[in-house]
């Protein structure tokens, strides 16, 4: 579900000159009306096509400049916003889709259907919600912006009586997919779910056996793409290995977040649950 587009920039100034070198004030929330949908696809495209290369194929008469695809009619769209203080609210900076359990039997299953097989998730998907189609601008990656979105998130989850999260975090090829057969090899020792929930990546990922090597030896393990290391910093595991994403060029590790699972320090903050 490509969640994992975000990286750690600084602040920029230029977009909010008249703030102090504080935090920024932002502003989330869910898209109302056709445009603000549009917003978010003109934001996605600009990250995934023009930033990331992706070769997209939306449904036939989207207009130029999006990205888009089946599942966004039945998504809520979640939007973060600048705002100045006197100038007001900004243009959009980051954005995620959900994609409900009920919507999804609308739409004839997840996204993340189209990537794994799903089956052994049955028992959990009454109650589970699709994260996907993450991205911020590439002027704003900072943890100010993840963090307003994930609250957002977690406000979503517990009015509509929700208890799980699943979505793909995905990760660049441009080594050919070194990186991330070394992270799953790494990740799958301390982050891998229990065998009753394990899927099956539908197109998999060639998983070097010099990547397994690394992994044993003493090499430093590669780096988790920030917004990665912020869902296992949560309490999210690992699925399964990773699948082929030919499209977008990456790597898409299939996870999971479930309401229990949360750590402790995050739990009161997104959720409003006491640990």
């Amino acid at each position: 579900m490509h969640m994992d587009i975000t990286a750690s920039h600084a602040l920029p100034r230029r977009s909010l000159a008249p703030l102090a070198a504080a935090a920024p004030l932002l502003e989330t929330r869910w898209a109302d009306c056709e445009e603000d949908v549009r917003d978010a696809q003109r934001l996605r495209f600009r990250v995934f096509a023009q930033e990331m290369g992706a070769r997209l194929a939306p449904p036939e008469g989207t207009p130029p400049g999006l990205d888009a695809d089946r599942f966004d009619p039945f998504c809520d769209h979640l939007l973060v916003h600048a705002v100045d203080p006197v100038h007001g609210r900004g243009p959009l900076i980051g954005t995620y889709r959900v994609l409900t359990p009920e919507a999804a039997r609308r739409a004839g299953g997840f996204y993340t259907d189209t990537e794994f097989d799903l089956a052994p998730l049955a028992p959990l998907r009454a109650r589970a919600l699709e994260l996907g189609r993450s991205c911020v601008d590439a002027d704003w990656r900072s943890g100010s912006v993840i963090m307003a979105l994930w609250a957002a998130l977690g406000q979503y989850m517990v009015d509509h009586a929700l208890d799980t999260m699943i979505g793909c975090a995905s990760i660049g090829l441009d080594d050919q997919g070194l990186t991330a057969a070394r992270l799953w090899h790494q990740l799958c020792r301390t982050h891998l779910v229990e065998q009753r929930w394990r899927v099956e990546p539908r197109i998999a990922l060639p998983l070097d056996t010099d990547a397994e090597a690394d992994a044993d030896s003493d090499t430093a393990p590669p780096a988790a793409p920030p917004l990665i290391k912020g869902y296992l910093r949560c309490g999210a595991r690992l699925l399964g290995p990773p699948a082929l994403d030919v499209a977008f060029n990456t790597a898409d590790l299939p996870m999971m977040l479930r309401v229990d699972d949360v750590s402790p320090r995050y739990r009161q903050h997104f959720f409003g649950v006491a640990a």
